[in-house]
């Protein structure tokens, strides 16, 4: 009886896991060359959303691949309330 307990708590554990890190995935955007010939490389970003709050460049966030810390404004800083909208588009 315990032992099924202890694994309903080892998978519900590791189901809340997965669904966290999935919530604040990156992606990898690919190198590519822009009309005057300069080369951009490829870099990590976080996936859009309708929010900046979660951006790396955003303040009081901190880019683990470059180690910067964010320096954009938060939503709020424009009257954003999280009514799922943003004055930005995404």
């Amino acid at each position: 009886m315990q032992s099924i307990d202890l694994k309903k708590l080892t998978i519900a554990t590791l189901l809340a896991i997965a669904a966290t890190s999935a919530a604040h995935a990156d992606t990898y955007v690919n190198g590519y060359t822009r009309r005057d010939g300069t080369y951009v490389q490829g870099y990590n970003r976080t996936e859009p959303n309708y929010t900046r709050n979660d951006n790396y460049s955003t303040r009081g966030n901190y880019n683990p691949y470059t180690g910067q810390e964010g320096h954009k404004p938060r939503d709020e800083d424009y009257g954003y309330r999280g009514n799922g909208y943003s004055r930005y588009g995404y």
